[in-house]
């Protein structure tokens, strides 16, 4: 994805214990997950939309 192979996986794993805990990392997990899949389904709305807005500009079309 962005060139990072396990053992940048692992010393980002390493800095984020030392500096959040292990009692915080899970909640930061949560956090990043949710915030994708906002994101995803967001871009997945706004696609939806312009092909209904597209839709209907061309249905008015057919009708002139």
């Amino acid at each position: 994805m962005f060139g990072l192979g396990a053992p940048e996986l692992i010393l980002i794993l390493i800095i984020g214990l030392v500096i959040f805990g292990p009692g915080r990392l899970p909640d930061i997990g949560k956090a990043f997950g949710k915030s994708i899949r906002e994101f995803k389904s967001a871009e997945k709305g706004a696609d939806d939309k312009n092909t209904i807005e597209a839709e209907t500009k061309e249905k008015s079309k057919d009708e002139a």
